[in-house]
């Protein structure tokens, strides 16, 4: 077995921004994973607000010491981008080896086309009426928010736009309760239908005793299988990346047990490639939110890339992944 890990960066289309700052490209590790002649391919997609970066993401998982199976990579590695490029890698490897689709090999229903959520970067309210009038006939909308203020002139100003668009917002931990409190009751009456992780995580506890108009989604507060056991009761969705559990393997245990919690089901990612977005559809099937627009906002992506009708993905060609 042959492990090899190769930093790769993707132009995108116009800056994107959230309340955390403005990216102009994709940063991307691509790892592969290679035995009997045969390769499998996996992307992930390091982020510094969980304290990883390439560098250190590429080190992690060269430090791993070949032969390994799936299996017992979840426990060489903790949940995060360097599990997750490893993991999807060799899915895709046993599905060359066994010549079946990573669906048969998960026993899943084979994958449809869904429809994703278009997402507006976070600007002037007068910006984002413009994007949201130039998106309006997609049929959700996610909204950045979490500016320094403005936030409800920017949601008044997507509605505008897009008065008949489904709206969620996402506020990437930039609000402080006092924003939560007082945005809540306008994202409301704009039929705003979901706001996602408004506060910081390990600050949210107290989401469990407001009287939310809105449900409530956990994204930076919701990793891995075991954070469903610590998630305050606010939360009503669950954002599943697989960059956050570590791969498919643990995303596929995550699902199903928020499943059987009662929890509604979001699948999203990180600003990745159509390589990144193709096991992640596999979880999307049956999901109430999906969210995989990244490679929309690519200047270039991947050989093979996903197929997009608009705003409707089709399932991923083997020649992609799995």
């Amino acid at each position: 077995m042959k492990l090899t890990v190769e930093e790769q960066r993707f132009k995108l289309n116009s800056p994107f921004t959230i309340s955390r700052g403005t990216r102009d490209e994709a940063c991307v590790l691509l790892v592969t994973v290679e035995q009997d002649g045969l390769t499998g391919y996996g992307e992930c997609v390091p982020y510094r607000r969980y304290g990883e970066t390439i560098d250190g993401v590429r080190e992690r998982i060269l430090s791993l010491k070949t032969p390994f199976d799936r299996e017992r990579l979840q426990s060489l590695l903790p949940p995060g981008a360097a599990r997750n490029g490893v993991d999807c890698a060799l899915w895709d490897l046993e599905s060359k080896v066994t010549d079946q689709r990573v669906w048969q090999i998960a026993k899943l229903e084979p994958p449809q086309s869904v429809v994703t959520a278009y997402t507006l970067s976070l600007e002037t309210p007068d910006a984002m009426y413009q994007m949201a009038k130039q998106h309006a006939d997609c049929p959700l909308l996610k909204v950045k928010l979490g500016g320094e203020r403005g936030d409800d002139d920017r949601i008044k100003a997507v509605r505008e736009g897009a008065p008949t668009s489904r709206l969620i917002v996402d506020a990437n931990e930039g609000w402080t309760e006092s924003d939560f409190t007082y945005l809540a009751p306008h994202l409301k009456d704009l039929n705003v239908e979901m706001v996602e992780q408004p506060l910081r995580a390990g600050c949210d506890l107290d989401l469990i005793t407001k009287n939310c108009p809105i449900p409530v989604c956990a994204d930076e507060s919701c990793h891995g299988v075991d954070s469903l056991d610590t998630l305050p009761r606010g939360y009503s969705i669950i954002n599943i990346k697989l960059d956050k559990t570590g791969g498919l393997t643990e995303a596929l245990q995550l699902k199903a047990k928020a499943r059987a919690l009662g929890y509604r089901i979001m699948i999203g990612c990180m600003l990745g490639t159509s390589l990144s977005m193709a096991p992640a559809l596999l979880l999307a099937q049956d999901a109430d939110i999906v969210d995989l627009d990244a490679p929309l906002f690519l200047a270039e992506d991947r050989f093979a890339p996903l197929r997009f009708e608009g705003v409707t993905i089709a399932p991923a060609d083997e020649g992609l992944w799995g």
